[in-house]
């Protein structure tokens, strides 16, 4: 290589750099945004404000807000406009606010940049010492992760799992199965979200939902109980237990798993556990990531280097607890297929989810 080459590659690299410097801050500043709702603030402003409009609006500091203005301008998300007066004003552009308020809805991208600062928070230190040990990180360092992990099913399940995604399912036949009054569990359900939506959706079922988090399970039964559901109850355990001996072993005619297999320890086991928790001619709907196996077949991805950090930093730690196995969340379509046929489904269809470009639909029938 020349030297002439080498010199635009560094170069190139160097501007590489300071956009990852740039573009690291600004998601930082935008996780701020959005929490402190000040983009849903500015989507409701009909004309340019002050930085002291919107943080009366906000009813937050106009020193900070100011600040952060900053960030916003130089990161093109919001637009400056400097006044005649000598005082600046701004304005969120709606083609913007499309996508980063909570009116946004399934198309919302803004909550997203809330994850990687709070997985930052939630274990950096512990995510380095892993790099020395081999060892993973636990769930209890993970709690406000967690509620907003529940918080973002939340809004995607009330917009689309009783109205878009169960009708998919086995061409609208669990829909009837389920108004009829079948047995449903949702495997690794955490704060209840999914389940709940069901048990109002269709009384005539039956719901169990199961998770390894007590303090996830109690905030679902505290929900549920506030909901007056008396047809829910949540258990406490390890996916990778639920085996043949298990007292739920061929209760169930369908079974969920929303992006939580790739966080379980024995991955395998959980999905022989599903297998084994199955009526005959039941069916499991898996929702995972939308990836590929090798990572030759990701480098492409939109959202890639995303989704490896959200992995590294939360769902390979936690799937390498007590010696597990680390899957991560990019394990991808082609070891996902594998290991539900390793586990007993011979008979898989792999879907898109309408609305959800991250996560594909594996329906498997026992």
């Amino acid at each position: 290589m020349s030297a002439a080459n080498t010199a635009q590659q560094k170069e190139a690299f160097a501007r590489k750099l300071t956009d990852v410097l740039n573009y690291g801050a600004l998601n930082l500043a935008m996780g701020l945004g959005y929490r402190t709702r000040l983009f849903d603030v500015m989507d409701t402003m009909e004309k340019p404000a002050s930085a002291e409009e919107i943080a009366e609006h906000a009813a937050l500091d106009a020193r900070y807000v100011k600040e952060w203005l900053g960030v916003m301008v130089c990161g093109g998300v919001v637009i400056l406009y400097p006044g005649d007066d000598g005082e600046d004003r701004f304005r969120l552009p709606p083609e913007h606010a499309d996508l980063i308020t909570r009116r946004a809805g399934i198309a919302n991208l803004g909550v997203y940049t809330q994850e990687i600062p709070l997985l930052t928070r939630c274990a950096m230190d512990e995510v380095l010492e892993g790099f020395r040990t081999g060892q993973g990180v636990g769930y209890d360092n993970y709690p406000r992760f967690q509620q907003f992990m529940g918080q973002l099913a939340d809004a995607k399940h009330r917009e689309v799992l009783v109205e878009t995604f169960l009708p998919s399912v086995d061409n609208g036949a669990i829909v009837r199965q389920m108004e009829t009054g079948i047995r449903v569990c949702d495997l690794g359900c955490a704060e209840g979200v999914a389940l709940m939506l069901m048990a109002e959706a269709f009384p005539r079922s039956t719901f169990v939902g199961i998770d390894i988090a007590e303090e996830a399970l109690y905030q679902a039964r505290v929900a549920a109980a506030d909901k007056a559901l008396t047809n829910i109850t949540f258990i406490n355990q390890d996916a990778a237990v639920l085996d043949e001996t298990s007292d739920l072993a061929g209760t169930f005619d369908y079974i969920t798993a929303f992006d939580a297999i790739h966080d379980q320890t024995q991955p395998l086991a959980a999905l022989r556990g599903v297998h084994a928790l199955l009526k005959p001619g039941g069916i499991f709907s898996m929702v995972d990531i939308a990836a590929g196996s090798r990572l030759a077949d990701n480098r492409e991805h939109p959202m890639g280097a995303f989704l490896y950090t959200v992995s590294l930093m939360h769902c390979m730690p936690v799937g390498l607890v007590d010696g597990g196995t680390g899957l991560g969340m990019m394990w991808g379509r082609e070891k996902a297929l594998s290991l539900l046929q390793a586990a007993g489904f011979d008979a898989v269809e792999v879907r898109d989810i309408p609305q959800d470009a991250f996560n594909l639909h594996f329906c498997c029938r026992k």
